[in-house]
């Protein structure tokens, strides 16, 4: 039985799943189960709204932090840092090696390097004249 390529219009999740279906199937067959679990924690303001946060998810005993955000208006006040700080109590409680992350030229290396991170890669040109750096933090 041959396979054909398609392409949806509009990927939907099912279409990822079935993408991630037998790479799931072939990853635990050779590194067990990864037990992957999400990660969020919420900046919340005074009515209650959630305005930003960290979302992530623990697998293969790494936490790797998807996205950190925090409003303008509240940045240079340590949100981010107590992001990370609690980010990082998660990890340590779960028996994590270490966490991980990526992030752009123009936006946070340095306040990840100051948290402990390192570089471990870079990819030039993305977007096009500026880099992408992912970073890890062994615990």
């Amino acid at each position: 039985m041959a396979l054909r390529i398609t392409i949806p219009e509009t990927p939907s999740e099912a279409d990822r799943e079935a993408v991630l279906a037998p790479l799931r199937a072939y990853n635990i067959s050779r590194s067990g189960d990864p037990r992957i679990r999400p990660v969020a924690l919420l900046l919340t303001d005074e009515q209650g709204d959630h305005v930003g946060g960290l979302w992530g998810k623990i697998a293969y005993d790494w936490l790797f932090v998807e996205l950190l955000a925090v409003p303008e208006a509240h940045r240079g006040k340590r949100y981010g840092a107590a992001l990370m700080e609690q980010a990082e109590s998660i990890a340590r409680a779960s028996g994590c090696t270490g966490i991980w992350l990526d992030t752009y030229e123009f936006q946070a290396r340095g306040f990840y390097e100051k948290l402990g991170f390192q570089v471990f890669g870079t990819l030039e040109d993305h977007p096009a004249g500026q880099k992408r750096y992912f970073l890890r933090k062994h615990l």
